[in-house]
C-alpha cells in the first residue's frame, strides 16, 4: 500500500524512538552492570576484611618455641567465642601441634575442607581465600593465613564466615537495579517518543498542508476546467457563438485564478504568515454571482435572496458557496432525476437545499471530515466550506428536510 510522505514521516518517529531508547538502554545496562559488579566486590572485600581481622589476631596469639607451636593464649581471648569461627591447623611440613578450633561453631564445615586450605596456604606461603560450601549447603567465605616457625611455615589459621546475608543483600540489589533500569528505559522510551513526535509534528503538518493543498486544487479546479472545456468545444463547433462564449470563458478563467489564489491564501493562513483579507461584502450579490457562473448540468437552481452585508474575504467566500452548490448539484438528487436546488440568503445565512436522499445520521456528524463523505466523493468540498466558515467566525450545519433532501446552512456574522 502506498503511503503519503506525512505517513512515512510519522513512521520515522518510531525509528527515532527506537534509536533513542536503544542508545540509552545500552548506557543504563552498562551503568547497572557497574553498580552490580561494584556491590559484589564491596561485599567480598567486607567479608575478607572481617576474616583478615580474625586470622591476623589469632596469628599474633600463637606462640612459637623453636618448632613447637603453643596455642594456649588463644582460649583466653574473646575472639575464640565470636563469629567468624576459625581453626589453627598444621600444614604438610610434619609439624606435630594439635588442631585448635574456636569454641563457637557459626557454620558447620567439613574438616577436610579446612585442612586442605591450611595445607595449600602453608605450602605456598601465601594467603588462600575464596568461597566454599558448608555442610548445610550454605555459601561461606574462607581465608587461610599461614604462620612461620624457625624452619619455615608450620601451619595456617583458617577463618570461616557465613556469606549468605551478604549474597542475599547483593541479590536484592540486583533485583532493584534491574527493575529501576527497566522503568528508566520505559520512561526514556516514552520521553523519546514524545520528543520525536514533537520534533516531527511541524514537518508532518507542513506535508499534510501541502498534500491537502494539492488535493483541494484538483477538487476546486475540476468544475471550472470542465466548464471551460465545454465552452471551448462549443466555440469550435459553432464559430458564430464565439462572441457570446468569450466573456464566459474569460470569467471562468478568472474564477480559476481566484480559486488558486484562495488556496494559496488558505495555505498561508494555516501557516500563520497571512491574515484574512476581510472586507464588507453584500452576501446576496456574491451568492447570485456564484450561481450564475456555476454550470448547472441540467439541475434546476433557484435563488431567493434578501440584501445583507457580512465582513468576509470575498475570494474564500465565493469558493465556499461554489462548493456547497456543486455538492448539491452532484449528489442532491433522486436516481435518474435532475437535481433541484434552492438557495436562500437572509440575515447572513446561506441555505442550500436539495431534493436528494438526504444524509444519514453518522454522515451528518462526519460530513465535514476531509476525504470522508457518504456519496463516494473526496469530501474536500464540505471540509473547505467548514474551514471558511470557522475562519470567519461562522458555522456550517447540515440536516435533513422534513420531506426529502439535505439542507446545508452557512451562517456568518452580519454587519449591522
Amino acid at each position: 500500500m502506498n503511503r503519503s510522505s506525512a505517513d512515512r514521516l510519522r513512521r520515522l518517529r518510531w525509528v527515532l524512538t527506537a534509536v533513542f531508547t536503544v542508545m540509552n538502554a545500552i548506557g543504563l545496562i552498562v551503568f547497572a552492570w557497574l553498580i552490580i559488579d561494584t556491590d559484589a566486590d564491596s561485599g567480598e572485600k567486607q567479608l575478607d576484611l572481617e576474616l583478615a581481622k580474625v586470622t591476623s589476631t589469632v596469628v599474633r596469639l600463637i606462640d612459637r618455641d623453636g618448632e613447637a607451636v603453643v596455642t594456649s593464649l588463644i582460649p583466653t581471648d574473646e575472639i575464640n567465642q565470636k563469629c567468624p569461627q576459625f581453626a589453627v591447623l598444621p600444614g604438610d611440613t610434619g609439624s606435630g601441634f594439635d588442631d585448635h578450633l574456636s569454641e563457637r561453631e557459626c557454620v558447620r564445615m567439613d574438616p577436610a575442607v579446612l585442612r586442605d586450605l591450611a595445607v595449600r596456604a602453608t605450602s605456598s606461603g601465601r594467603e588462600v581465600f575464596g568461597y566454599r560450601t558448608g555442610l548445610e549447603g550454605q555459601t561461606v567465605r574462607v581465608r587461610a593465613q599461614p604462620f612461620r616457625g624457625e624452619s619455615g611455615y608450620l601451619g595456617a589459621v583458617v577463618a570461616v564466615g557465613n556469606a549468605e546475608p551478604t549474597l542475599r543483600n547483593h541479590d536484592r540489589l540486583v533485583v532493584w537495579v534491574v527493575v529501576a533500569a527497566a522503568v528508566l528505559i520505559g520512561s526514556l522510551a516514552l520521553a523519546g517518543h514524545l520528543i520525536a513526535t514533537r520534533a516531527i509534528r511541524p514537518a508532518v503538518a507542513a506535508l499534510e498542508q501541502q498534500e491537502v493543498l494539492l488535493a483541494e486544487t484538483a477538487h476546486d479546479l475540476r468544475t471550472p476546467v470542465a466548464a471551460l472545456r465545454a465552452l471551448a468545444e462549443t466555440a469550435l463547433r459553432n464559430p458564430t457563438q464565439r462572441g457570446d462564449l468569450l466573456p464566459r470563458t474569460v470569467r471562468l478563467a478568472s474564477r480559476m485564478g481566484s480559486i488558486i489564489d484562495g488556496l494559496l491564501v488558505r495555505a498561508r493562513l494555516a501557516a500563520g504568515v497571512e491574515r484574512l483579507a476581510a472586507q464588507p461584502v453584500w452576501l446576496d450579490q456574491l451568492v447570485t454571482g456564484v450561481v450564475d457562473e456555476t454550470p448547472h448540468g441540467g439541475a434546476q437552481v433557484t435563488v431567493t435572496a434578501a440584501p445583507c452585508k457580512v465582513m468576509a474575504d470575498p475570494t474564500l467566500l465565493q469558493r465556499a458557496i461554489g462548493n456547497l452548490l456543486d455538492n448539491a448539484i452532484r449528489y442532491g438528487r433522486q436516481p435518474n432525476q435532475p437535481a433541484i436546488v434552492h438557495i436562500s440568503v437572509a440575515g447572513g445565512r446561506v441555505t442550500v437545499a436539495d431534493n436528494g436522499p438526504g444524509v444519514e445520521g453518522d454522515f451528518a456528524d462526519e460530513a465535514f471530515d476531509r476525504f470522508r463523505t457518504g456519496s463516494g466523493s473526496s469530501g474536500l468540498g464540505l471540509s473547505i466550506v467548514r474551514w471558511v466558515a470557522t475562519a470567519h467566525g461562522g458555522t456550517l450545519s447540515v440536516y435533513n428536510a422534513e420531506d426529502a433532501g439535505a439542507i446545508f446552512e452557512l451562517a456568518l456574522p452580519v454587519i449591522p
